[in-house]
């Protein structure tokens, strides 16, 4: 007789009602892991029993038309969200919301082409009331307007799905590296007296309020002869540029006129070391606010600013929007096709009819109707495989 290896529960979900929509058993044993070990390696001795690949479940689930593309994508995005706006973003993906947008659109270009197919088929009949084409070509420019905004939004979805990139910049021993640390309330970035101690670019991670924020630490910018600060430096310009808001900081207890200068796009100007300052600040420096990380003077007022510039970024009427690059290439795809059809006041209607059939395929591929084979490896990658 076996040797008991623990004592758990053994639930069955039979088809179709499963996650699957396959029957499935799951077996809740007790989470050490020297105790799921030992069952895994017991399963693993019977035949025809394997370990899942990642992602298989939800695999499954998809070819089963329990799930299609974008929820399955959204069921990813939710799994590694880490603050509540990606939930939100995610469960919205997730439950269906943005594959109903999808599948209206497809669905009225459906209809629309079926309209222009009885013309072009029963013309001379007497049962199409008026010229059909007059009537449904207004509605294509409304669809197209719709799909136009949702590829608007996109920058919207990938902001709360990657993280608000802002870059600190500024000369160095500005106070860029103790802002950081005092941001993230932990020491992430050495701080020491030496100009040009920070050498590579640090970033961290932050949830303000349901936002997540990345924070890059640069290297200050000056001339020096130093390979490698040249290299820290030139990194540091990049990081600036790819950034969604950059603070520029200025030492106002020494503040240089060469400063202005500093970088290509400053978005918020800050004053640093208020504490130290002496005298008045130049005009000159035409600062937004001043801080000190010793006081504390200030924080307060930039995190406010933070969430400003992120809302600012992802004002959006609803959550139902896409967050990935992928989702974007299709719609303006399809809105291409859609101009095109409208545009064409001097085509036969079996082209512009064609133009809208093109554009409906292309929403298809969005939520996972057709043409799904290569995408699917790299989508199921990202799950654990336990999903």
């Amino acid at each position: 007789m076996g040797e008991v290896l623990d004592r758990g529960l053994v639930l069955t979900f039979p088809r179709p009602n499963s996650f699957t929509g396959e029957d499935c058993a799951e077996l809740q044993v007790h989470g050490g892991r020297a105790v799921v070990n030992a069952v895994l390696k017991s399963l693993a001795g019977f035949s025809g029993v394997r370990f899942a690949e990642p992602g298989e479940f939800s695999k499954r689930a998809f070819e089963n038309g329990k799930m299609d593309l974008v929820e399955v994508e959204g069921l990813a995005d939710l799994l590694a969200a880490e603050t509540e706006m990606q939930r939100r973003l995610a469960n919205e993906q997730a439950n269906g919301h943005l594959s109903t947008v999808y599948d209206e659109w497809r669905e009225k270009l459906i209809y629309i082409r079926s309209m222009l197919e009885a013309e072009l088929d029963f013309s001379d009949e007497g049962d199409i009331p008026g010229s059909v084409s007059d009537r449904v070509w207004a509605e294509v420019a409304v669809l197209k307007s719709q799909v136009d905004k949702a590829i608007t939004n996109l920058r919207a979805g990938e902001i709360i799905r990657d993280g608000f990139k802002v870059a600190l910049a500024g000369r160095p021993n500005a106070g860029k590296s103790s802002l950081l640390n005092a941001l993230a309330q932990r020491d992430v970035a050495i701080v020491t007296p030496i100009a040009g101690t920070t050498r590579d670019v640090v970033r961290c991670e932050l949830d303000i309020e349901g936002y997540k924020f990345e924070l890059f630490d640069t290297a200050g910018i000056r001339g020096t002869d130093d390979v490698v600060e040249q290299e820290g430096i030139k990194r540091a310009l990049r990081t600036i540029i790819d950034a969604d808001l950059v603070l520029q900081l200025f030492d106002i207890s020494g503040i240089h006129e060469e400063d202005a200068e500093l970088t290509p796009r400053p978005t918020l100007r800050i004053g640093t070391k208020s504490d130290l300052a002496i005298g008045v600040v130049p005009e000159s420096a035409k600062l937004d606010m001043t801080i000190s990380v010793v006081t504390g003077e200030g924080l307060m007022l930039l995190r406010e600013r933070l969430l400003d510039a992120v809302r600012q970024g992802t004002r959006v009427e609803s959550l139902a929007i896409p967050s990935r690059l992928r989702h974007a290439e299709r719609l303006r795809s399809a809105s291409l096709h859609l101009g095109s059809a409208l545009e064409g006041h001097a085509m036969p209607i079996e082209i512009r009819a064609e133009d809208l059939r093109l554009a409906t395929a292309e929403l298809a591929r969005v939520t996972g109707r057709i043409d799904t084979e290569t995408l699917l490896g790299k989508i199921f990658s990202e799950f654990c495989v336990g999903k």
